[in-house]
Order: C-alpha cells, then sequence, then structure tokens
C-alpha cells in the first residue's frame, strides 16, 4: 500500500471519518480470489481444515515441544538468516551492566531500569511473570511495569497529542514508566505494590471462579510525591513469537476488518501512531494498545524506556531520566567512540530486529480431536471470531521473503476494542482510550506454561487460567462472555481444549 493512502486513512481516521477500506495491492485478482477463499471462515467443525496445524505457514517449527518452543527460528529462513537469528539471541539474552565497566561492549545500562536484558521480561521468548497473588511469594517486578500518564493541561500537550507527536502526556518527574531499579548511587524511582480482591463469578452449572482484582500503588517515590492525578497501569511483558508475521499482514486487511459488521456492537477500530523513522502516522500494530508500528521500533522503545539504553532511533544514553532528576544525567553513559555513537549501535540493533522478527510459532496439536474440534464450533458460535480473526495470507512484497504470502493463523484483528470498565486502565495511548486494548493473538497461548511455568495472562497478568481470562471480559466482548458463563461444564471444558491446541 503506498504511502499516500496509508497517510489519508490515517487523516480520516484521526478526524473520525468513515473511510471504505483500500483492496490490497499486493495481489493479482487471481491471488485475490485464492485469499478470499481460503481465508472465509470455516462452517465445518467435523474436521480440521487445510494447513490448520501449520499456524504461521512455512515460518511454523515443528521441533520438539518443551520450555525452549518459544525460542526456535522460523522453520523457512536461510542459512544466512539463521546466522544472523542465532547472533541476535545473543544480544536478547545478554545483561547489560551499568557504566563505567570492563566489558565495554555491554555496558550503559540506566540509570534507570526495569531489566538487565530482554531475556528477563520476555522469559524464554514467551510471557513475563507477574510478581505473584500471594504476599508471602512476592517478589520484586520485573515482566510486569508500570505506565504512568496525566491528563492533558496546556494547549502544547493537546497540540502535541492531536498532531500524535506525544501518545499520551508523562507524568512530569517520573515519565512514561516507573523505573524501579537505578544503577548504584542513584535511587530507584520506587517499587510496585499490588493488592488483589477476590471476584467470585457464577457459571451455569454450579460451578464458580474466582477472579482476582489487581489495585497498584507506589511506595518509596525516589524523586519526590507524584502529581496526585496520576494514572497508573500495569502491563506484562507478551510472548514474542510470530511478531514479523503480524508485521507482515497487510494494512487493507486489518483496515477490512475495521470496516466489517461482526455483531454484538464489535466495532474494532485502528491506533495510527508516530513511525519515528518518518514521522509520518501509520497503522499501529504492537504493545497492548497496538501503539507501536514496528517491530524494530517496540524493541528500540525497550531498549530505551525499560534499560535506559540508546539506539539510532532513540538516542538519548539517558533512557527516561526527566527534569527533576538531574542526578540521572550525571552518571557516566555506555557510548565508546570506537564502536559507534550508541550504547546499541545500528548494527547490534539490526540482529535484535532480526531475532525479534523471526521467533517461530509452533505447530498445532491435536487438531482432530473431537473435543478440540468441538471447542472450535463454540468459539466460534460464541462469536470470539469478531475479534480473535482466526486467519490470514500475508503480504507478498512483505519486507522479508520468510514472511511473505503464508496462510497464517494468529487469532487475532490487531484493532483495539472497548474491553469493558473491569479492563479499563484510564490510560489513552494515540487513538486508544483507557478502556480501549489491542486484541492479543492466541497462536502458541496453549504452550503458556509449558514454556514458563509461572505465566499468566491478559495485560497485567491478573487471569490465572484462560477462563479466568475470559470472563474478565467486557464492553464490545460481554455478549461474547456471557455465552460461556452460560455453556455447560463440558462445553467450557470442550472450549479451553480447544484454546490449548493453539
Amino acid at each position: 500500500m503506498s504511502k499516500t493512502v496509508v497517510a489519508v486513512l490515517a487523516a480520516l481516521a484521526v478526524a473520525g471519518a468513515a473511510a471504505s477500506p483500500p483492496v490490497r495491492d499486493d495481489l493479482t485478482p487471481a491471488d485475490r480470489e485464492r485469499v478470499t477463499k481460503v481465508t472465509a471462515a470455516t462452517r465445518d467443525f467435523s474436521q480440521a481444515e487445510q494447513f490448520e496445524a501449520m499456524s504461521a505457514g512455512a515460518a511454523t517449527t515443528r521441533k520438539l515441544i518443551n520450555a525452549d518452543i518459544f525460542s526456535q527460528p522460523s522453520a523457512n529462513l536461510t542459512f544466512e538468516g539463521r546466522q544472523q537469528f542465532l547472533v541476535g539471541n545473543g544480544l536478547f539474552r545478554k545483561d547489560w551492566v551499568s557504566s563505567p565497566s570492563s566489558t565495554q561492549a555491554s555496558d550503559g545500562l540506566g540509570p534507570l531500569f526495569n531489566a538487565r536484558s530482554c531475556q528477563a521480561c520476555h522469559t524464554k521468548d514467551g510471557r513475563g511473570t507477574v510478581p505473584g497473588f500471594d504476599p508471602m511469594e512476592r517478589s520484586d517486578a520485573v515482566a510486569l511495569l508500570l505506565r504512568l500518564a496525566v491528563p492533558p493541561s496546556t494547549d502544547e500537550h493537546r497540540r502535541l497529542l492531536a498532531s500524535g507527536e506525544l501518545p499520551f502526556v508523562p507524568e512530569p518527574v517520573y515519565g512514561s514508566q516507573l523505573q524501579n531499579f537505578a544503577v548504584p548511587g542513584l535511587p530507584a524511582e520506587g517499587r510496585m505494590e499490588i493488592e488483589y480482591e477476590p471476584v467470585v463469578v457464577e457459571l451455569n452449572g454450579g460451578e464458580t471462579a474466582t477472579l482476582m482484582k489487581p489495585a497498584y500503588r507506589i511506595e518509596n517515590p525516589g524523586y519526590g510525591p507524584l502529581r496526585p492525578d496520576v494514572q497508573i497501569s500495569a502491563r506484562l511483558a507478551p510472548p514474542m513469537i510470530g511478531l514479523g508475521l503480524l508485521e507482515a499482514i497487510h494494512p487493507a486487511d486489518i483496515l477490512a476488518n475495521a470496516a466489517a459488521d461482526h455483531g454484538d456492537g464489535v466495532s474494532g477500530r485502528p491506533n495510527w501512531v508516530r513511525d519515528v523513522r518518518t514521522g509520518e502516522r501509520v497503522l499501529g500494530r504492537f504493545n497492548w494498545k497496538a501503539s507501536q508500528p514496528t517491530v524494530e521500533q517496540q524493541s528500540a522503545v525497550a531498549f530505551s524506556n525499560d534499560m535506559g539504553l540508546s539506539t539510532p532511533l532513540f538516542t538519548s544514553h539517558y533512557g527516561e531520566c526527566r527534569p527533576g532528576q538531574e542526578a540521572c544525567f550525571k552518571m557516566p553513559h555506555g557510548a565508546q567512540p570506537r564502536l559507534g555513537e550508541h550504547e546499541v549501535p545500528g548494527e547490534l540493533m539490526d540482529f535484535v530486529t532480526m531475532y525479534s522478527l523471526n521467533l517461530a510459532v509452533p505447530q498445532r496439536r491435536d487438531i482432530d480431536d473431537k473435543r478440540v474440534l468441538a471447542g472450535k464450533r463454540l468459539f466460534y458460535e460464541a462469536n470470539c471470531v469478531a475479534c480473535h480473526v482466526p486467519k490470514y495470507v500475508t503480504s507478498r512484497d512483505a519486507k522479508r521473503p520468510e514472511h511473505r504470502f503464508q496462510l497464517i493463523w494468529p487469532y487475532t484483528d490487531l484493532l483495539l476494542h472497548d474491553m469493558g470498565e473491569g479492563l479499563a486502565d484510564g490510560v489513552s495511548e494515540d487513538l486508544a482510550s483507557g478502556s480501549e486494548w489491542r486484541t492479543p493473538p492466541l497462536w502458541g497461548i496453549g504452550l503458556t506454561r509449558t514454556v514458563n511455568p509461572n505465566a499468566t495472562w491478559l495485560h497485567d497478568g491478573r487471569a490465572r487460567t484462560l477462563l479466568e481470562a475470559i470472563l474478565w471480559h467486557g464492553g464490545e466482548a460481554q455478549a461474547a462472555r456471557d455465552r460461556v458463563v452460560a455453556m455447560t461444564p463440558q462445553e467450557r471444558a470442550d472450549l479451553i481444549r480447544f484454546l490449548e491446541s493453539l
């Protein structure tokens, strides 16, 4: 799709105008007919669909299922691509240290930070771990961070928000997120504390489920009190698999989902966000509110905000250091003239991006099992597919050859949906409101605890089971959630069995 078309669509979306989604410009008429046929929603639940086992097309990994299953490279990578992937893997796992250090290619951490490595948050490339539901077993937060925002209070704030130059207004002293670690000689910004309130939900068939409603607060603020009107949103590190294929979904397919009538009042909409390379407003795909447009930019944001490391996209050596934290700017940084002007030079950034783009999605399991097929039928009948759109054929002109023209099954529309007050955080990001979240992909969800036995679900990890995650759905998903509540115990078990097969 041309930059002009995307820019026009972005302008219309920001203005609130309706626009018919464009037709895919990467397909011939014959291709378009094939793609339409293969991505049509199934009506036959007596057997698995053709190619359904290969969730990521030719990129799907068939490796042995174990704790490392999310760390495999795309199966269709070239030899050269695998070499780049392995180098990126090493950088993704590397622990960074504070400056000055004898390990000059690995220093520059902080001064304020949330983790020392990418892998520390994305456990074995899967979901992160919340600090713990039991206060007696609580550990320091690493993978769970707190987004911080305040309401706009000036005309300049409103201008920056309207133009997309600013996704939200950060807390004036503490910035866009709480850094709960700091280098020696500097206080951390504070400590996250969580309290959970049990909420009992009655289900059809005499069953009940207990949800855990979190409340967050910040203890021991290191730089004075936070603004009284600060908005706090907890965010858990998501799984890394299949990101390159999600980036390769054609924008026209995402926008077509936004324009379609899915019933139940479902009305997903795109988030239009700033591409820091071009300064243009483009389609957001990644992060919990679709606030990042590419895997590269999402990775660079994490280097800057989570670890305080400079890259060619975000050049400050001081990460999230803010006015009012003067001592932060006096700390040494890790940029080495002989290695480049950034702590993570462009070449290393490219390796990490390559790795993040090509973490493979595992092959499906038990796709012909009767209970799995029964659960799949219930998934469709409950209208979960209104948001968790099962399949796409990726763009023929995707950036990387291994992502081109692949039939994939991610179960997402990459759009924003109002999920109701139960999940609302009050924090807006670009066009996403305080109650809107991007539909997360479901591929690989059944292997979540194979990779990380302590993993939980939803944006802040509050759901200890897949059923709990469903029961938190509200807003546009309320009708689908209520259908699950009304199912018999056997039907709910079948639905979960289907999800565990993904």
